[in-house]
């Protein structure tokens, strides 16, 4: 675990929202550090509109960073019996997740396909796995693979193809600044990779319909 991740207790805390997040993060070392930032950049953070600043960045950091301290896998372990060896697909699924050079979020949407052997995971288990991994600091090229890769290995299915569809505020609020530049990555697996129809027909359902 890195470092700058690593608990020294377990914490409780509400986000936003006022839900109850249980996390392992170190809310007073962010607190600290964030206090520090502003000073650095030559704020005052003892002013009215900062003095809770630090504590509602550490609630942040420890709500969409929360991916590091969960197993995607266990989304996974159930499996139900099924004779259906055509394509499943779920297009459109949201993410949002934290670029790892800049700390900047990235948004946008996940298209997930795979080809069963006899089994398969109810539908809202993939997008639970998505919403783990996302909850890190990551690239996108990074969390297309390790999507394909997780699913492939627990569903033990012939083909899975992840493609992912973002905008990068990294890109759109700071540096070369297009705010209409969209990141594509996809991966392919198994079959998605070896047959080339099969991957046209997964990309045919998840592109088609859209202008």
């Amino acid at each position: 675990m890195p470092d700058a991740f690593r608990p020294s207790s377990s914490a409780i805390c509400a986000d936003d929202n006022g839900e109850v997040l249980h996390t392992p993060v170190d809310l007073d070392r962010i607190r600290r550090a964030v206090r520090e930032i502003l000073l650095a950049v030559g704020e005052d953070p003892d002013r009215e509109g900062l003095l809770e600043t630090p504590d509602r960045v550490a609630r942040m950091y420890a709500e969409v960073f929360q991916g590091l301290h969960q197993d995607p896998a266990i989304h996974l372990k159930k499996l139900f019996t099924q004779e259906y060896d055509e394509m499943v697909t779920l297009r459109d699924l949201r993410f949002e997740s934290f670029c790892e050079h800049h700390l900047l979020p990235f948004t946008g949407v996940a298209h997930v396909a795979y080809l069963p052997k006899g089994q398969v995971v109810g539908l809202s288990k993939i997008p639970r796995v998505i919403d783990v991994l996302s909850k890190r600091p990551q690239v996108q090229e990074r969390l297309t693979v390790e999507i394909a890769e997780l699913l492939m290995s627990e569903l033990d299915a012939r083909g899975v193809a992840v493609v992912m569809e973002a905008t990068h505020s990294c890109m759109t609020i700071r540096g070369v600044r297009k705010a209409e530049g969209v990141c594509i990555t996809s991966a392919m697996l198994g079959a998605f990779r070896d047959r080339h129809a099969t991957r046209a027909e997964v990309l045919a359902l998840i592109h088609g319909g859209k202008h």
